[in-house]
């Protein structure tokens, strides 16, 4: 499928979508994009270094701090 296809297809739903439930819809779709947007390799790890550099980390003794384990 192309992509026009796709859009053409998400638009039909959307136009079938009862007014009172665009809202709803939006979040879905808005928080869908955002689940499988990845954030570049490098970022993260500068983001960590920084962290770690600044002491803004979790130390690693308290990783499993609340984990109860029956």
């Amino acid at each position: 499928m192309k992509t026009t296809d796709y859009a053409q297809a998400l638009h039909k739903e959307i136009d079938q979508t009862p007014t009172e439930h665009l809202a709803a819809l939006l979040n879905i779709v808005h928080t869908f994009r955002e689940s499988v947007s990845l954030k570049s390799p490098l970022a993260s790890v500068e983001k960590g270094l920084q962290e770690a550099l600044t002491g803004e980390g979790e130390d690693i003794s308290t990783l499993w701090d609340g984990i109860d384990v029956d």
